[in-house]
């Protein structure tokens, strides 16, 4: 969901499918949506001159797609050797299972029910193929078991919905939670500064080439959110439906059961910090 536009000056960005940095090939899923911007990103990475590439976020139960990403793979002379999810919503990790048996590969995620075959993932986690290096980050708060995956050769990181290429996310409760999310962005943002990160490989939405820009504009946006939901509170609005009638006006209204879930978290987050 995007609710951006009460700020200015968000990173640009570009490439949808295509070679986006030397190691990342996007194959865009046919779900264009509200939701889900042009579609969802799913991700072949390999290193140069290898055999074998891992994909990240085979994306939904859409055959067509997923026979899509392994011929890319093959046209590149590459053998899809590992699935990896970033979270576990249907746009990403549908077609987890169905892709699995068309490339014969485990299925690694953080929540046990999403991974096939009996390798887990956790934040601090190193993945290697071929060469192929890839760190795992923890990303709570879009969801409780979202990860990110820093690509240090190519100074990017996979954000699955934790950052867009436009727009921003959900923290949909009770299972997002906003204090996690700032910890994650606040993670991100030191990967940026500390790692040479500087390009976000999104779940959904094009590249962007400025990571840090980006993190700052979202812990931004989330500061300018939290501030209008306290105002809102303040001013009598006490219920979430009535804080997103005041907070989201300038969002489309088939939006706003998103965002009343994403009030509930700001709501939350303000409540245990003792703000209203």
């Amino acid at each position: 969901m995007t609710d951006a536009a009460a700020l200015p000056g968000q990173p640009r960005g570009g490439v949808l499918s295509g070679p986006a940095t030397a190691r990342a090939v996007n194959v865009l899923a046919p779900n264009a949506s509200a939701m889900t911007l042009d579609g969802t990103n799913t991700w072949i990475l390999s290193e140069p001159g290898s055999a074998r590439a891992v994909v990240v976020d085979p994306g939904p139960l859409d055959e067509g797609h997923l026979r899509d990403v392994v011929d890319t793979a093959e046209r590149a002379g590459k053998r899809v050797a590992l699935t990896l999810l970033t979270h576990g919503h249907p746009d990403h990790s549908e077609g987890a299972a169905r892709f699995a048996e068309l490339t014969g590969t485990k299925v690694r995620a953080l929540d046990p029910a999403l991974r096939l075959g009996d390798e887990g993932l956790s934040g601090g986690d190193v993945v290697t193929v071929d060469g192929l290096e890839l760190r795992v980050v923890p990303a709570p708060g879009h969801t409780a078991d979202s990860l990110a995956f820093h690509l240090p050769a190519d100074g990017a990181v996979l954000t699955g919905d934790t950052v867009l290429g436009r727009g921003t996310t959900v923290v949909a409760h009770p299972d997002g939670r906003l204090g996690d999310y700032l910890d994650t962005l606040r993670r991100l943002r030191s990967l940026t500064v500390d790692d040479g990160v500087h390009t976000v490989l999104p779940g959904h939405g094009p590249v962007l080439e400025d990571a840090q820009g980006a993190v700052e504009y979202y812990l931004a946006h989330r500061a300018h959110r939290l501030a209008q939901v306290e105002t809102a509170v303040e001013n009598g609005h006490h219920s979430a439906s009535e804080v997103v009638a005041q907070v989201y006006a300038d969002v489309d209204r088939s939006l706003w059961p998103a965002a009343e879930l994403s009030v509930r978290a700001q709501l939350e987050y303000l409540r245990e910090h003792g703000l209203i």
